[in-house]
């Protein structure tokens, strides 16, 4: 059974938002058009408290897309973006959401960021979805959405390591492409054995 994961298509990421990736919303058409050939259509939901770790704001002296440690690795300090409950965390008005079946929200713990649809960036706390596609009988995913460097990247990658057959669709996605992440995360992927198509 085919799953189409739909990854982070929300305000905020799209021209105008907070984290806006270039062109974020070019792509909504053309997801809204491959859901109707899948058997199960899941989205992802960035859902940040107000005041969570990854922003920027909450350090001093520190700038969005500056790298800082945290106790589960490296991470970036975003702009503050996906804040539950407001317009810039809600999915794109352009975006067939009556497909979806299940609406996986991440990066809710306020001490932790959350990247993959899987896990979050600690690589052990699951959110559950691995259990959701099992019990469907899902085994291949194709994914989509924003951003392919970072959200698109991570989940791919995790699900291909946790068995899935998974192929990222590139017209369907955008990246941040932040200092050559998107040409790591094109290569990550790839060894991976994530199929870019």
């Amino acid at each position: 059974m085919d799953a189409l994961i739909v990854i982070d298509v929300q305000n905020d990421f799209c021209p105008g938002g907070a984290l806006a990736v270039p062109g974020g919303d070019e792509i909504i058409a053309g997801i809204n058009t491959l859901m109707n050939k899948f058997d199960a259509v899941v989205l992802t939901q960035d859902w940040h408290p107000a005041g969570h770790s990854s922003f920027a704001t909450l350090h001093e002296g520190k700038a969005p897309f500056e790298m800082i440690k945290m106790p589960y690795g490296p991470q970036v300090l975003w702009p503050d973006h996906c804040v539950q409950g407001t317009e810039g965390a809600a999915f794109h008005a352009g975006l067939n959401t009556e497909r979806a079946e299940l609406i996986i929200r991440k990066g809710f713990r306020p001490a932790i960021d959350s990247y993959s649809a899987f896990f979050e960036n600690d690589h052990t706390t699951p959110t559950g979805l691995e259990g959701y596609l099992r019990t469907r009988g899902v085994t291949r995913l194709t994914m989509v959405g924003l951003a392919t460097d970072f959200c698109v990247n991570f989940s791919a990658v995790d699900a291909a390591g946790l068995g899935f057959e998974t192929t990222v669709r590139q017209d369907l996605c955008r990246a941040i492409d932040l200092d050559g992440s998107l040409a790591a995360a094109l290569d990550g992927m790839k060894q991976a054995d994530v199929t870019l198509a």
